[in-house]
């Protein structure tokens, strides 16, 4: 799996969760449990993964949906 995002906006993950389920695409939210190691004081990043397969088909949805500034790759 590749990283598609990474932020600690809970709104943005899920919006983006969403889409990619209802589009089809097999992703993962990394790292949801780190703010009880970090305090629960939201400095740690999560990372939203798709299958490398997939990536370019999640690239696109997230384009099309306005997010382009969210990609990291």
């Amino acid at each position: 799996m590749i990283e598609l995002i990474r932020t600690n906006d809970a709104v943005l993950l899920s919006f983006v969760s969403t889409l990619l389920k209802e589009a089809g695409i097999n992703h993962f939210v990394a790292d949801t449990h780190m703010s009880i190691i970090e305090g629960s004081i939201g400095a740690l990043s999560k990372r939203l993964l798709v299958d490398e397969d997939a990536k370019n088909e999640a690239r696109q949805l997230l384009i099309d949906a306005g997010l382009a500034d969210e990609l990291r790759i």
